[in-house]
């Protein structure tokens, strides 16, 4: 019960700190009505509400039998998926959208069991789809890297 207050009081002073790393940011153009500093200041907002819950909350959290067990192949998994999100987060101005969704979600895919050919479709179709929701639906711009001179 104490490690999880502690958790939550030292995430709870993260979030302030981000918060007032935010609260000044001013974009020099911005497409949006509320302007660009309002989505993490509310996703801040909420974290801290959550956390001041956790931190004063009566009774410690429970878990139940059906949650996987933190164990060495979880961690793994956890510690995989971090390395992937990051190699994403690196190759994502580089190769653009659709090929570093591809390269991250393919080894994710098989991380959590799926076959190989049905992975290799689905996320395919998957990065390119949310590619042409982003880009021509919704009007978000996404980079396409390597694949930049498909654009006319």
């Amino acid at each position: 019960m104490v490690l999880q207050r502690i958790f939550a009081f030292v995430l709870l002073l993260a979030c302030i700190g981000l918060a007032l790393m935010a609260w000044p940011y001013q974009a020099p153009f911005s497409y949006e009505p509320v302007g660009p500093r309002a989505f993490p200041l509310l996703m801040l907002g909420l974290m801290g509400l959550s956390l001041l819950y956790m931190l004063f909350r009566p009774t410690p959290i429970k878990h139940s039998e059906d949650e996987p067990p933190l164990d060495r192949p979880t961690l793994i998994k956890i510690a995989v998926c971090t390395g992937l999100l990051l190699i994403f987060a690196g190759l994502f101005e580089p190769l653009g959208f659709v090929l570093s969704s591809m390269l991250v979600g393919i080894p994710m895919a098989r991380l959590y069991g799926g076959r190989w050919v049905p992975s290799v479709i689905i996320i395919t179709l998957m990065s390119i789809g949310l590619y042409l929701l982003f880009d021509k639906v919704m009007d978000v711009p996404l980079p396409l890297g390597l694949l930049d001179v498909l654009e006319n």
